[in-house]
């Protein structure tokens, strides 16, 4: 019995169709990645197609030994996304006339990044702290973008069980991180 290779093996073996079902695949993870991190939909639309040159690109460094496919492609979407942050911290000259619609909307610090970063890495700490299945719904919902009903779907819990865990998981997030609701409830909806 051979076992069916995934879709970022066959991507950097050539197969043309596995890029299509890539991008039907992973195109609603990526863009809603793009969407939080990036408030401009432009800046998203590019952010989404530069992801998915990456992921053209780092196909071959795949290891399934290593991670989920799922994972792969949420870190590489993360990480272009975090350089994007980057490149406009750099230049605050240089956004679209979209942005001017956002009005009271600032631009990351320069040290803005550097604190996501630092950040991620205290959530993932805490993350590690809890119980394994709130654990699994959180990441799917926060690193992979699941929606609620899909996280229900995948676990089979109800529906409600999975709304009741994320909140309780956020609340915990917040009160160790020491961050006020009103913070909190401002860095969900960016």
């Amino acid at each position: 019995m051979t076992s069916q290779k995934s879709i970022l093996e066959r991507i950097a073996q050539g197969d043309q169709r596995a890029v299509q079902e890539c991008i039907d695949t992973y195109g609603g993870l990526v863009w809603s990645l793009a969407r939080r991190f990036l408030r401009n939909g432009a800046d998203a639309e590019d952010a989404v197609q530069d992801i998915f040159i990456d992921l053209w690109n780092s196909a071959a460094r795949f290891d399934p030994a290593l991670a989920s496919e799922t994972t792969f492609v949420s870190t590489i979407s993360r990480r272009r996304l975090i350089d994007r942050l980057r490149q406009q911290t750099r230049r605050p000259g240089m956004d679209s006339l979209d942005d001017e619609e956002a009005g009271e909307m600032r631009l990351p610090t320069v040290d803005a990044p550097m604190e996501a970063e630092t950040d991620v890495a205290l959530v993932e700490r805490i993350l590690a702290d809890m119980a394994p299945e709130n654990r699994q719904i959180l990441s799917l919902s926060l690193y992979e973008g699941y929606s609620h009903s899909e996280i229900a779907e995948q676990m089979s819990l109800p529906l409600g069980t999975v709304k009741t865990r994320i909140r309780r998981g956020l609340i915990s997030i917040r009160e160790r991180l020491n961050i006020s609701p009103d913070s909190a409830e401002e860095a969900v909806n960016r």
